[in-house]
């Protein structure tokens, strides 16, 4: 499988970088903007988000705040030439940020991040798609004993209705084998 991964910074010298950086494993979408990440990022499933933290338009922190809703199982990493601590423990804190890399990065590490990162998007997501799968067989867990009930009560009229639907146990004894 290969991932799509979106980098955005504002200086196209760190975008042809990091695009022959992971050009050969990963489908890469850029964006200069934090602007322009989200209107393509409406038009592509992006597993990782690399953004550097200070632009012009939108800050990377201001953008990943926005990217929650709209690609909620994203990985994202933040990208700074700046120590903005309080931003920067504030992002981790709230969830935002998988890991911040302070520029100039080391190759070898970033790809090792991105790698750990990208392990950590199949998590997310299948964590997620478990919850789906979750909530679709309690839902039809809730309708076969519904019909389950509704079938018992047309057959014995002992089966009452009290807001939850029970069977008394003297109900059912004498249809159990012996």
């Amino acid at each position: 499988m290969t991932y799509k991964i979106m980098i955005v910074d504002d200086e196209p010298a760190n975008l042809r970088t990091l695009v022959r950086l992971f050009r050969q494993d990963y489908e890469v979408v850029t964006a200069e903007s934090g602007p322009e990440a989200l209107a393509l990022l409406k038009q592509h499933n992006v597993a990782l988000l690399i953004s550097d933290q200070r632009m012009p338009d939108m800050c990377g922190i201001e953008l990943m705040k926005k990217t929650v809703d709209l690609r909620p199982q994203m990985v994202k990493i933040l990208l700074t030439g700046y120590t903005d601590v309080e931003a920067l423990i504030e992002s981790i804190n709230c969830g935002l940020v998988y890991r911040y890399i302070t520029k100039p990065w080391n190759n070898d590490d970033l790809r090792l991040t991105v790698s750990r990162a990208l392990e950590h998007y199949e998590v997310i997501k299948s964590k997620y798609l478990l919850g789906l799968e979750n909530q679709r067989l309690r839902s039809r867990m809730s309708e076969i004993s519904e019909l389950a009930l509704n079938g018992i009560g047309s057959f014995n009229p002992n089966v009452r209705d009290s807001g939850t639907n029970f069977v008394s146990p003297g109900t059912t004894a004498g249809i159990l084998p012996s």
